[in-house]
């Protein structure tokens, strides 16, 4: 897989098909490998060059190990009390690294799409460069406004995910098997009821992003940067990229009221839900979720060449 400079990073990458992009932008401390092979050719089934990557800080792209911040338990302490919170980076400069990689491959506009923080990623990436971006899909993501918290064990999960992750040694998962046990812990609390989680399938997953790279500590500095950036909710009332807003009715960490205060700040956004969704993306709902993707992305396509021929 080869790997692009861009925004001062160094970004691993890989495409799948041909035809329109589409960038895929995963959650926090998520590697590309978390957009699956198989939904990443499902989608370029349908028509689009389909392009995953590694966040900054994650994977096989840069790591900035050489930046320095305050304990995590210090700027969770300072964003509850509404306090400014200084991180190395911001999901802004998240999303400028993305916009950065589509011009880096030669591209001038792209579909967006981010899952969790790589929604927050696609808003900002939308938000701040609109002549980049043909469309916006937002995945269980939000406005970044505290009101939409998460269920008591769900946020308890990711607390735990984060102290580990910012531990240098102690509670830090270091074995290949403790980091699948880790992850699989987390996704039965954060996962869809509605589905069955394929727990031989994650925990496979979790073992090949272990061999391909484990980096926990980049995992604390993407939560710094999302404290860090504050809310969306005004910016997003002004933007005019088509979006779309795909949330899970049962997700117990981003609640589907984010999804839809999301859908009601954007002027013209579409909302679609799925009943039994929790915070991942269950294989049974690839077809609907592509399709709903791939649907959203050819129209904004259709209103983008009615507009300059008009």
């Amino acid at each position: 897989m080869p790997r692009v400079a861009a925004n001062g990073m160094e970004l691993e990458h890989e495409s799948f098909g041909t035809g329109e992009p589409v960038v895929l932008i995963m959650g926090i401390g998520a590697q590309m490998t978390w957009w699956r092979t198989d939904f990443c050719r499902l989608l370029a089934d349908q028509g689009f060059q389909v392009i995953r990557f590694d966040n900054r800080d994650i994977g096989l792209s840069t790591w900035l190990d050489e930046e320095l911040m305050l304990p995590l338990r210090v700027l969770l302490g300072k964003a509850l009390l509404g306090l400014r919170v200084e991180a190395p980076y911001t999901l802004a400069d998240m999303a400028d690294d993305t916009v950065a990689l589509v011009q880096a491959l030669g591209l001038e506009q792209a579909h967006v799409v981010g899952c969790s923080m790589g929604g927050m990623i696609a808003q900002l990436a939308a938000i701040r460069h609109p002549q980049r971006v043909l469309s916006l899909t937002s995945i269980m993501s939000t406005t970044g406004e505290r009101r939409f918290l998460g269920r008591p064990d769900a946020l308890r999960a990711l607390a735990r995910a984060a102290r580990g992750a910012a531990a240098v040694g102690g509670s830090a998962p270091r074995s290949r098997d403790e980091v699948a046990d880790k992850t699989l812990d987390l996704f039965r609390v954060i996962g869809s009821p509605g589905y069955p989680l394929d727990e031989a399938e994650l925990r496979e997953a979790a073992e090949q992003a272990f061999d391909r790279s484990f980096h926990p500590r980049g995992f604390a500095r993407q939560l710094a940067a999302i404290l860090a950036s504050g809310h969306r909710r005004k910016e997003l009332e002004r933007l005019q990229v088509p979006a779309l807003v795909l949330h899970g009715e049962a997700d117990p960490l981003v609640p589907v009221s984010a999804g839809r205060a999301t859908a009601r700040a954007i002027p013209g956004a579409r909302l679609r839900t799925f009943e039994g969704m929790g915070h991942d993306l269950p294989r049974a709902l690839w077809p609907q979720i592509a399709a709903e993707i791939s649907r959203h992305a050819r129209a904004a396509s259709a209103l983008s060449a009615s507009r300059r021929t008009a």
